[in-house]
């Protein structure tokens, strides 16, 4: 994502409290921590939180985070020596192994999971507090024209607290040590929050995308991998129908079973994970035996194993929409213009006209390869 998007704050602020201030409390990040500390903390002022700790913050971020993390496979900040290099996604991943929570697991569940792993998280958490709770604060030490010690912990929390009188500053950190710090939220500033809170937590994630996705450049849509997505997104209807349509004409195999389709008894699933792709293109979905839908889950399929198989079911499809002798079928596939044929490369070249089998085949192999193996480089399980 290129471009800028304004923080917009109500107007009546500006006079009391540093404004510019805050809207540099994400500017050169070194790692995602600024975007969900600063996330964190206006979701836990907006449940009326005035007074806190570092550890609670750090267990609101391993919340937000989690869904991205676990479901889409996304890096917070990129990889080093073949290992993920941020702290919060390390604590993400390490307590959904120890705990074996979901993907989708609500956040009292994954609280409750932090308490129980507390000592395996520790060297996590004491990681993210070294810096983000001060670094955080930059964009009003440099607004106030005054020079930092970033190498003494103590002198930047007595330097908070000096500027803080004169100009107030979003919270103030405590004097206990560790994670049990105390962090305490302004009053100006929690007003400040609870009145702009939509626009501040769009802006947020504006700068934590631009953010995720200059550090995961393969993944596609990341702007719809930052929370549940609803599933009413889903536009497999016109698919569905294309497919009952091709079964009354004749059978198709299974790609993991190599039994028969059930007409009526099947379900139109992604060969590349929705969750990956994020959309609902006709050449990555198929008929799949309703029953191994759950086990294939958000996971990839063997591709030397399985990728031929369903190339076929593809190139069977293909001859049938191109037949003049069904008509039909040919509507059926005009009515997945909308939501299902989006690809240009598909409207060009693998849906045309006169393409052989082995032309279609390699089409497909050579548009769905490299979106296969990104996913697969991204964390995604092959099943």
């Amino acid at each position: 994502m290129n471009g800028e998007l304004d923080l917009n704050i109500d107007g009546k602020y500006y006079n009391n409290l540093d404004v510019v201030g805050f809207s540099q409390m994400l500017k050169d990040p070194s790692y995602c921590y600024k975007f969900y500390w600063l996330e964190a903390i206006v979701k836990m002022i907006s449940r009326d939180v005035v007074k806190t700790s570092f550890n609670d913050i750090i267990d609101e971020m391993i919340c937000n985070a989690w869904y991205t993390v676990l479901e889409f496979h996304v890096h917070l900040s990129g990889f080093l020596l073949g290992e993920p290099r941020d702290a919060l996604e390390l604590a993400v991943i390490t307590l959904q192994e120890l705990s074996g929570l979901r993907a989708d697991a609500d956040a009292e569940s994954i609280r409750s999971e932090i308490i129980k792993y507390d000592h395996e998280l520790r060297e996590y958490k004491n990681r993210l507090t070294r810096n983000v709770p001060y670094r955080a604060l930059s964009g009003f030490f440099d607004h106030a024209k005054q020079n930092v010690d970033w190498g003494r912990t103590g002198a930047l929390i007595q330097y908070a607290k000096l500027l803080n009188q004169s100009t107030p500053l979003p919270y103030v950190i405590g004097e206990s040590t560790g994670l049990k710090r105390e962090v305490t939220f302004s009053s100006e500033w929690i007003s400040l929050i609870k009145d702009n809170t939509v626009s501040i937590l769009g802006w947020i994630q504006f700068e934590k995308v631009k953010w995720l996705q200059s550090n995961n450049p393969e993944v596609p849509s990341l702007v719809y991998k930052l929370a549940p997505m609803d599933e009413k997104m889903r536009k497999l209807n016109h698919v569905r129908a294309l497919w009952e349509l091709i079964l009354e004409q004749q059978p198709i195999i299974d790609v993991f079973t190599d039994a028969p389709i059930e007409k009526g008894n099947y379900d139109i699933d992604h060969f590349i994970p929705w969750s990956f792709v994020m959309n609902d293109e006709l050449w990555n979905l198929m008929p799949m035996d309703s029953s191994l839908n759950s086990s294939k889950s958000n996971k990839l399929p063997d591709w030397n194993r399985f990728f031929g198989k369903f190339a076929n079911n593809q190139f069977i499809l293909y001859g049938m929409i191109n037949d003049d002798s069904h008509p039909q079928i040919r509507n059926s596939f005009r009515k997945c213009y909308k939501d299902n044929l989006h690809s240009i490369w598909a409207n060009q070249e693998l849906y045309r006209r006169g393409n052989t089998q082995t032309e279609f085949y390699n089409i497909l192999e050579k548009n769905m390869q490299p979106v296969y193996d990104s996913a697969k480089r991204q964390g995604y399980l092959v099943w």
